[in-house]
């Protein structure tokens, strides 16, 4: 609760929803995907989920860097890789290994584990993963970036459903590579996945830069809110065009950025009217902003076929 977290390689939002659930609308989640259609795929189902305190970007991992030195208190890299763990559920995963296989995603990754690392503060942590069982990729990335950066340490997974990594696997082990883990898909339900947690050395706290100045609650938004019983989480009003935006406080400064969403979208503003936003009722999740309709009422039938309907939310 309340740490400020990245996940570098978010689409399509599996492990970003995870990561909004645990923070449960303290603190602040980036999450970033370098392909701008998977990006919008990943703010679908962050939207789904109902998570507000969120910050959807779609940049290169080094344009980051120079936004949050040091600022975040844990990331996650589900680094992009061979897919050899995938092999036994999507057969064009086997295509796409011919045609780039660990040599390829071997540069990738060591390049964004690198960029990460600037922007993890002291003490912070980090979460590699993969889905391919290359060693390479692997344990050979982790041994590489240990070597690279002497101030970053593996923390011990331990877990008694994985099984250790294997620094024999490589030519140039560093030290801890047994404390990573190896999922393996005859040992557990689920594919075949790498998993390193790394610790930055030092206790501070993250770097303070500059946030993104909100605007005064719009009182279309306050009258809606009103009117409809509709709570609002805590922060500061964000606006995009017509468009209001509902933030994290410590929202960081934005201009330069391709954001496709920062925190949760209230709605439009219309000539004196507020058009509530979807992800503002997913958001609430406690029945507030809904309707029962009997099956024979004629409003069922407007609503099914996407008409817009009256409603008396006060009654």
């Amino acid at each position: 609760a309340g740490d400020r977290v990245l996940d570098v390689c978010a689409a399509p939002g599996g492990k970003a929803t995870e990561l909004g659930a645990k923070l449960n609308g303290s603190g602040v989640l980036i999450a970033n995907d370098l392909s701008n259609s998977r990006a919008r795929g990943l703010l679908k189902n962050i939207e789904l989920f109902g998570i507000g305190n969120v910050l959807v970007l779609s940049e290169e991992p080094g344009k980051l860097v120079n936004y949050f030195p040091e600022y975040f208190d844990k990331i996650l890299i589900d680094a992009p890789c061979s897919g050899e763990g995938m092999f036994r559920k999507d057969r064009k995963m086997v295509k796409a290994w011919e045609e780039h296989g660990p040599e390829f995603f071997v540069k990738i990754q060591r390049s964004i584990i690198t960029q990460a690392a600037q922007m993890l503060k002291p003490g912070g942590m980090l979460l590699y993963s993969t889905c391919t069982f290359s060693p390479e990729e692997d344990e050979g990335s982790i041994a590489w970036f240990l070597q690279e950066h002497p101030d970053f340490s593996v923390i011990p997974i331990g877990s008694p459903y994985f099984s250790p990594g294997r620094p024999d696997w490589i030519a140039d082990p560093a030290a801890g590579l047994e404390g990573t883990a190896r999922l393996w898909p005859h040992h557990l339900r689920g594919e075949g996945h790498f998993a390193a947690v790394l610790q930055k050395s030092g206790d501070a706290p993250g770097r303070q830069i500059p946030t993104e100045p909100g605007i005064k609650a719009p009182k279309e938004v306050a009258e809606f809110a009103s009117t409809a019983g509709a709570a609002l989480p805590e922060g500061k009003f964000i606006p995009f065009g017509a468009r209001v935006f509902l933030a994290p406080e410590e929202l960081p400064m934005l201009r330069g950025l391709r954001v496709l969403r920062c925190g949760l979208e209230l709605g439009e503003l219309r000539k004196g009217r507020l058009d509530p936003a979807h992800a503002w009722a997913l958001w609430l999740q406690t029945g507030a902003l809904t309707l029962d309709l009997d099956r024979n009422d004629p409003l069922l039938r407007r609503y099914m076929a996407g008409e817009s309907i009256p409603a008396d939310f006060a009654g």
